[in-house]
């Protein structure tokens, strides 16, 4: 039997926030994705059995609401992706539920709404991880939370800090690594987010439409740096496949 191509489990908490641009990124760097998306009531799996990684993206819900029951499962997959040290990338939300699955906490923002293009700051410890090393030190990224991540897993490593928010990227283990912050989105998904959110925007010195041409402007940045971070977690998927056959 041919040999497949490596399969990453994609969990999508909301259509608002697909995998986008970084799903592109992904397939062209040969991974084969397997979405579940919880907007169409797709069923989130208890393990990674079948696949070689997880991708974890965000969406308008919080960590913080114990009603929203259809983040359960994926907070529990989480938890087996930490404890079996399962390639793992989550993304703004998804970042904040794996750091409640590894132990960490959330909670409200202190510092209110983060939102629109920024930059964050790589951490010493970046300079010795294979997916966060070559990241320049100050990149650009996309911001747009409300929750923060107020206290890391233990034993978690720092990636990147922001001013206001300091725990901006962290990696649980050797494989597991969450973003606070977004890679993966497009003009078009920012434009949505901005219309959508006039509590997020009025945390901003701008009105929508200026935090949405602020952040189309910095978007060919954002590709620069992580399509190539998004080749680099592809090659962690197959090489952790590697190490399991």
């Amino acid at each position: 039997m041919p040999d497949r191509p490596a399969r990453l489990l994609v969990v999508v908490p909301s259509e608002t926030a697909p995998p986008a641009r970084l799903g592109e990124w992904l397939r062209a760097a040969g991974l084969e994705l397997d979405e579940r998306h919880l907007d169409a009531g797709d069923e989130v799996p208890a393990d990674l059995t079948g696949h070689d990684g997880l991708l974890v993206t965000g969406g308008p819900q919080s960590s913080l609401d114990d009603d929203a029951t259809e983040l359960a499962p994926v907070r529990a997959l989480l938890a087996r992706a930490i404890a079996d040290d399962a390639p793992t990338l989550a993304i703004c939300l998804g970042a904040q539920l794996m750091a409640q699955a590894g132990g960490g906490r959330t909670r409200v923002g202190a510092d209110g709404p983060e939102v629109g293009a920024a930059l964050v700051a790589r951490r010493d410890a970046a300079e010795s991880d294979p997916l966060f090393a070559p990241v320049p030190l100050s990149p650009d990224v996309i911001q747009w939370h409300h929750d923060e991540v107020s206290e890391l897993p233990a034993g978690a490593t720092l990636l990147a800090s922001s001013p206001r928010y300091p725990h901006q990227a962290f990696r649980v283990g050797r494989r597991c690594y969450a973003l606070q912050f977004h890679v993966e989105t497009t003009p078009e998904i920012v434009r949505r987010w901005a219309e959508s959110d006039p509590d997020g925007v009025a945390s901003t010195p701008f009105d929508a439409a200026t935090v949405a041409e602020r952040a189309a402007a910095v978007h060919p940045d954002v590709e620069e740096v992580w399509a190539p971070f998004a080749d680099r977690f592809a090659d962690l998927v197959r090489s952790a496949r590697g190490a399991r056959v």
